[in-house]
């Protein structure tokens, strides 16, 4: 009696975990380069023996519970604009922006940049834009970037090349704030790994809402069944101790 009321305990925790996922992705639907959180649920079998020589098994008892929150690489489409500023990468290699709060170095996939007051490439209210050789000064906004990350004037010299870190589309990050990552993996980008740097353009978030409505109305769903179920143990367990209390 008790376990299944652990159970849809646990049943209706999982589900809230899921709907609080899916309005956090929803409300960062227009977040340039936002990547949306998944809540994996897993399941454990408990198998019982007899104390007695432990020979006979009792029915498994199976339970969900929330094994991570993993957040999904998928490619976002993009918005095309008139600023030389904003980039967008097609691919699986990420920008990377040392974060003024730590200093230390995040990628993303938030490419609307701009000039700090020195002049260097950043994002706003993040840090500076890295290259290769560290933060990219650009001091104005004629310039070009071509495919592959390099930065050019208008006399086609080259003002610096964009450090792009490789994280496979199934990898796990860690995520700070909204659109910053940390990746602990191998950056090597392997060979025959194709990918395009898009000036003038800005990835958006790989939020789908009609996937993330429709995930939220069936847990809604499992949410308010464990919460009948819950209810129905609970009537239970009370008319089980007033029968108790009148046998005393």
């Amino acid at each position: 009696m008790n376990r299944g009321y652990y159970i849809a305990a646990q049943g209706m925790i999982n589900q809230q975990r899921i709907l609080d996922a899916i309005s956090n992705n929803v409300s960062n639907i227009n977040t340039a380069g936002y990547r949306k959180d998944e809540i994996r649920l897993n399941t454990f079998q408990e198998q019982l023996f007899l104390i007695n020589k432990r020979r006979e098994a009792v029915p498994m008892s199976y339970q969900t519970y929330v094994d991570q929150s993993k957040t999904s690489l998928e490619q976002g489409g993009f918005e095309f604009t008139d600023s030389t500023f904003d980039m967008g990468i097609y691919g699986n290699v990420y920008f990377n922006v040392r974060y003024n709060k730590d200093g230390e170095v995040y990628q993303t996939r938030n490419g609307q940049f701009g000039l700090d007051d020195e002049g260097y490439l950043w994002l706003g209210g993040v840090g500076r834009v890295q290259g290769e050789n560290g933060d990219i000064y650009i001091g104005h906004d004629e310039f070009v970037v071509t495919e592959q990350g390099v930065i050019m004037d208008y006399d086609a010299n080259e003002i610096g090349r964009l450090l792009l870190t490789y994280i496979p589309p199934e990898a796990d990050v860690h995520k700070e704030g909204d659109t910053l990552f940390l990746y602990d993996g191998d950056e090597q980008l392997p060979e025959n790994e194709a990918f395009i740097v898009i000036q003038g353009g800005y990835e958006k978030s790989n939020v789908d809402p009609i996937k993330e409505l429709t995930q939220a109305m069936q847990a809604q769903r499992m949410y308010e069944a464990s919460s009948k179920i819950l209810q129905y143990f609970d009537t239970i367990n009370q008319r089980a101790a007033r029968e108790i209390a009148e046998l005393g």
